[in-house]
């Protein structure tokens, strides 16, 4: 497989990255070639290295021995070079809109791999003029992780045939990690969000803190002044970037965390949690969500995660699980299951595979895996 994305190598407010080196990983342990490519410019890389240097690039490599990226310009990337021997191709929707265009006229021409376009955003609800802009005609089809995003580009006409791959989490990074010392009550790692999220931020995360008087941390990037002013007059510490390979330890030392979805995939975008959901639950940590719509049944709410409905339930239910070791023992044993049985990066390649097998049928159907 070859994949043309945003960054493998940085996850500085990038959270693509975590799911594409689960995938990346998932198919080199089962020994298939992968070959990755970035841009030299990768925003994301560049606003890591202006924060913290080179060296969380060393660690990534560290951490990750296997996944490998080549680095390019766009003037300067030879495509019959790049995608030579592919049988699978699959063009991650960060990419440029001129190199979209370029991967399918070789598609056109070559036709002997298949070719997906990977949609992870809301900008399908949020900036439909940017997604129907870039030039689907030669793809095979559109992996969308939602639904909701596989029916809009069927209505919309942006490509023939769509799929839905949710995210998941990589299970052999992501998992409980035993003996760590207690840190605090509660941890949330999550960036501020482009003000998308802030008023449920305060409802869900900040007031109940200040309210329940609870020890709690929160990871991210991108934080406004008025936000850590925020986090400071809840008394919460702010810890800044968090490597995401590092975020089971950091869990492993709190007895709970949130998730806060984005307001546009609560009001537009049903059924899509975000990764980092994924990820708690892997890790074996207590969660307690804000309202979101799962209605393609990826979860069991009340035994997954809780629900909070507003604050005063937010408040609630942090306190139960902080106060309750047998509802907060249920609560991480149940959701780890759950990410195992259904949601692992594992399931999401056997879901790739089987879409890569039905476009290689001689009468292939429009099937939505997971649907």
């Amino acid at each position: 497989m070859i994949l043309f994305c945003h960054s493998l190598v940085s996850d500085w407010n990038h959270g693509n990255a975590h799911f594409l080196r689960g995938v990346c990983g998932e198919l080199l342990a089962r020994g298939h070639d992968v070959r990755v490519y970035e841009p030299q410019d990768a925003w994301s890389v560049a606003n890591l290295v202006a924060e913290h240097g080179t060296q969380p690039l060393q660690d990534f490599a560290a951490a990750y021995p296997l996944l490998r990226s080549r680095r390019y310009t766009p003037a300067e990337l030879d495509l019959h070079e790049a995608l030579e021997g592919a049988d699978l191709v699959l063009v991650h929707e960060w990419s440029d809109h001129d190199l979209v265009r370029r991967i399918g006229e070789h598609r056109r021409d070559n036709p002997g791999y298949q070719l997906l376009f990977h949609d992870t955003h809301h900008r399908s609800v949020t900036e439909p003029q940017s997604m129907a802009a870039y030039d689907l005609r030669h793809y095979d089809g559109v992996l969308a992780f939602g639904g909701v995003i596989r029916d809009l580009y069927r209505k919309n006409g942006w490509a023939a045939r769509a799929w839905t791959w949710h995210e998941a989490a990589d299970t052999r990074v992501f998992r409980p990690v035993p003996g760590q010392p207690r840190e605090g009550d509660l941890v949330w790692i999550g960036n501020w969000g482009d003000e998308e999220r802030t008023a449920e931020l305060h409802e869900f995360l900040l007031d109940p803190v200040h309210e329940l008087g609870l020890q709690a941390r929160v990871h991210g990037v991108r934080y406004p002044e008025h936000a850590l002013r925020s986090l400071q007059a809840a008394g919460i510490a702010y810890a800044g970037w968090l490597p995401n390979y590092r975020a089971p330890e950091v869990f492993a030392r709190y007895g709970v965390t949130v998730h806060v979805p984005r307001r546009p995939y609560v009001a537009a975008l049903p059924g899509i949690p975000t990764i980092r959901m994924f990820e708690a639950l892997a890790c074996g940590i207590p969660l307690v969500s804000a309202p979101w719509n799962d209605c393609e049944g990826l979860f069991e709410p009340g035994r997954d995660f809780l629900v909070a409905r507003n604050g005063a339930e937010m408040r609630r239910h942090l306190s139960d699980v902080l106060n309750d070791a047998a509802l907060a023992r249920s609560l991480a044993e149940q959701g780890r299951r759950t990410i195992l049985a259904r949601h692992s990066c594992g399931h999401r390649v056997d879901e790739l595979l089987a879409i890569h097998r039905e476009l290689a049928a001689p009468a292939p159907q429009a099937l939505a895996v997971g649907a």
